[in-house]
Formats: structure tokens, C-alpha cells, sequence
């Protein structure tokens, strides 16, 4: 933790490459099916996992960030790791996390940063464990983010869109590039949907190294799809069969898209997509899938949503999915962003859906100040329908005060993951105190 945290990251593989080198490359002790893409990567990973479990296979799941602890990110059979073997592991590769900084310093470069050390701690984890697959989710990027030691047998690409420009770039075309790095000699590659300048990208590089490419709406597709007060049912034509009502827990047309995808990787990674996954797997596993903080309902009266939608596209999902999930109801934001967000383009997503907004802060040390935030969002909702609230707790309290005795009345917490952990963490305090 006293490292170089993952939002000042340095773009380059080499130092996390020489880690596992030293560690006895741990990463390659195991399949991997790697996940990049700018939003849905982590709800694709779960569901990806969740199937590959139920097929029996011992399984890695290397997610970020966090919302309440760092053990989440780094999970064995669906369970993030315990403190005890974070810890012995840790202690186990400490002295050569230490002999690789010392070597970074005699070159004039900075030690390793807080996600090289820890994808090196996770791929040495995972082989200690021992797992079969490790369904593997990027930080950022991809072509040089520290997963990309591991070379997946399946690549896997959940929607491309505009963020982190700072260090992707400031175009589509630039970002899927970046992203398209994790495409390896003779993988096969499944996609989502993608814009013309994204999918080209993933065209041209899957040609050139790849064994096969799918793309979900052309190789593969959602075929019916309806949603209720428990989750979404729809119907897909696979890559490899035909597969009817099926069911998830999770709120939001995306999500149809995401199983679609999750599903199409494990054809793609158990058969070659020559192998239909049988029902009696498919539909107790995607029926137990969670994604914490994407559109999660942690309060039926009043209703509170919680989404982690941080940028542009992930805020359209969240207007989209209140309109048309949720039945446009009357809804009061608690919103708080970072500073190196697209803060205009998140709250003109969500402009058209919410009646009030409540700004605040959340603990993270790159978020907005509240005020600074509430100065642009009075410019796009008006300054009656914003409030401010410095502290997340108070912002929740005059959410609830403001909603209106009309049904199905909605509080929505967004605009930042840090947000979303801070609620999630200060709820499960509550209910530890009411026990």
C-alpha cells in the first residue's frame, strides 16, 4: 500500500514481467481467459467464472478495483482470498518484489508500483493454490498493463469506449489498440458489440495473431430479452447452440449482453466453440452470478440502486436501464466523481432521468470537492435541482428526505466506484451494529 498507487501508474510491462520471471513465471501454471474493454469487465468476468465453476474446474478470479476490501480482487472458487494466505504469500515473495525495486532504482526508474506488485502477488497466489483457469480482468489497458504477462487462450472484449485519455489516448481507434495488446498468438478472441473504429482495431489484430474472432450481434446473439422485479430472462443463439430463458439476477439489458459474451468465452475456452454447455450447468450458474455495485438493489423501501457508472458510456447504461429497467421512475441522484473523470459528459448522461441530484464526496483522495462538483452540475441541471452534502452519509439522508410517497420513488448512488464502496461499507457497519 505504500507504493505508487494504480491511478499514478506507469505504462510499461518489463518490471512486472521480470517479478514472475523470478518468481518462477506462476502465471503460466494455469489457462487464462483475459478481460479487457471499458465498462462490463468485471460483471463478464464473474459470470465467466461462475460457469467455468460449475463445470467443476478449480478457478482464479483477478478483479479490480475493490469496493470494501483489497482481498475481492484476488478470488479462488468465487471467494475472495482470506487474510491468512494474502498474507503468506505475500511474505513468501516479498524478497523478490524488494531485489526487483532495487534494480528499477539502479536503472533511475521508480520501484514497483501497487498493481504490478499486486498482479505479481495474485498469479503466485493463484498457482500456489493450485487453480485450473484464472479468468483474469485488466487494470487499464491492456497492450502494457501488468495481466499482460499471462497470454490468454481466449481474449475477451467487453465494450470500448472513451476513458482514462490520459493514458490510452483521447480516441476510440487509439484506446481499442491499446486493448487489442492482450491478443496472443493463436487465441481465440470474443467480443462485444463494438463501434466500426473499435472493432476494426480487433479485426486487425485478431487477423494477424488470433485463431478465430466472434462478435457478439454477428457470430453470436441475444435473440429475446425481458426483464423484471428479480433480474433479466433472455434467450441466446450461441456459438454453439440454441440456449432458452435464461436467467440472471442482475438489472439491465447489458447484463443480456455481458452472459452472452461470458458465455460465447467458456464455448470458446472448453471446446473450441465445438461443445454446447449443458443446461444443468448453464442455468444454476448464471441464476447464482452477483456484480456487486452495478445496478444493485440494496433497498426496497425506500429504493436505493446502487451504480458504479463513472464515465459517459457507463452513465448512459445507468439512464438507459432507469427508463427502461426501472420504468422511469422518480429518481434522486447522490452523485460524486473523481477528477480525472469526463464529469460533463457523466452528468449530461443522467441529466434526462434524474428529478434531483445530491452532490458529494467520497473518501477517495482524487475525488471532486462537493462544491467544485455541485459549480458544473448546476450548470446542467439547474440550481434548483441540485443540493450539496459534503459528507456521503448526510447526502443519503437528504436523498431520502426528498423523495416523493409515490411508488417505486428512487434514490440512484453513482458517479464513482470509491462512492459505491463507501455506502457499501457504511451499510454493512450499520447491520453489524443492529445484530
Amino acid at each position: 500500500m505504500a507504493r505508487i498507487p494504480e491511478h499514478k501508474l506507469r505504462p510499461r510491462l518489463e518490471p512486472t514481467k521480470r517479478a514472475v520471471e523470478l518468481l518462477g513465471d506462476p502465471q503460466k501454471a494455469y489457462r487464462v481467459i483475459h478481460v479487457t474493454g471499458t465498462n462490463g469487465k468485471t460483471s463478464t468476468s464473474r459470470m465467466i467464472e461462475r460457469i467455468l465453476r460449475e463445470h467443476g474446474l478449480r478457478t482464479g478470479r483477478f478483479t479490480s478495483p475493490h469496493l470494501i476490501d483489497l482481498n475481492e480482487r484476488i478470488a479462488l472458487d468465487g471467494e475472495p482470498i482470506s487474510n491468512e494466505i494474502l498474507y503468506e504469500v505475500f511474505k513468501d515473495i516479498e524478497p523478490v518484489l524488494d531485489m526487483v525495486d532495487q534494480e528499477l532504482l539502479a536503472q533511475g526508474e521508480s520501484r514497483l508500483t501497487f498493481f504490478e506488485a499486486l498482479a505479481a502477488l495474485a498469479f503466485a497466489a493463484f498457482a500456489d493454490a493450485p487453480i485450473d483457469v484464472l479468468v483474469l480482468e485488466v487494470g487499464m489497458g491492456g497492450e502494457w498493463d501488468s495481466t499482460n504477462v499471462a497470454d490468454g487462450d481466449v481474449a475477451v472484449f467487453t465494450p470500448i469506449d472513451i476513458d482514462h485519455t490520459e493514458r490510452l489516448g483521447e480516441t476510440i481507434t487509439d484506446i481499442a489498440t491499446t486493448k487489442a495488446g492482450i491478443i496472443k498468438a493463436n487465441a481465440a478472441v470474443v467480443s462485444a458489440v463494438q463501434t466500426k473504429e473499435a472493432l476494426d482495431v480487433i479485426q486487425d489484430r485478431a487477423t494477424t495473431v488470433a485463431d478465430t474472432l466472434r462478435v457478439l450481434g454477428r457470430d453470436f446473439a441475444v435473440t429475446e430479452f425481458q426483464e423484471d422485479a428479480n433480474g433479466v430472462t433472455f434467450s441466446l443463439k450461441g456459438l454453439t447452440n440454441i440456449y432458452k430463458d435464461l436467467f440472471i439476477p442482475l438489472h439491465g439489458a447489458y447484463q443480456a449482453a455481458n452472459a452472452a459474451v461470458a458465455i460465447a468465452a467458456v464455448e470458446e475456452f472448453l471446446g473450441s466453440a465445438t461443445i454446447a454447455i449443458p443446461d444443468h450447468i448453464l442455468r444454476p450458474a448464471l441464476a447464482d452470478v452477483s456484480s456487486p455495485g452495478r445496478l444493485q438493489v440494496i433497498s426496497k423501501s425506500p429504493r436505493i440502486i446502487l451504480d458504479a457508472a463513472h464515465n459517459p458510456h457507463g452513465a448512459r447504461s445507468l439512464a438507459d436501464a432507469l427508463e427502461n429497467s426501472f420504468g422511469l421512475p422518480h429518481t434522486v441522484a447522490v452523485i460524486s466523481i473523481l477528477n480525472d473523470k469526463d464529469v460533463l459528459g457523466v452528468l449530461n448522461a443522467l441529466e434526462p432521468v434524474v428529478a434531483e441530484v445530491i452532490i458529494t464526496q467520497s473518501t477517495s483522495v482524487r475525488a471532486h470537492t462537493a462544491e467544485t462538483l455541485a459549480q458544473t452540475a448546476r450548470e446542467v441541471f439547474g440550481e434548483e435541482r441540485v443540493s450539496v452534502e459534503d459528507d456521503f452519509r448526510d447526502a443519503l439522508s437528504l436523498a431520502e428526505a426528498k423523495l416523493p410517497p409515490t411508488p417505486n420513488a428512487t434514490i440512484v448512488v453513482t458517479g464513482s466506484i470509491s462512492l459505491i464502496g463507501d455506502v457499501l461499507k457504511f451499510r454493512q457497519i450499520q447491520e453489524d451494529s443492529d445484530v
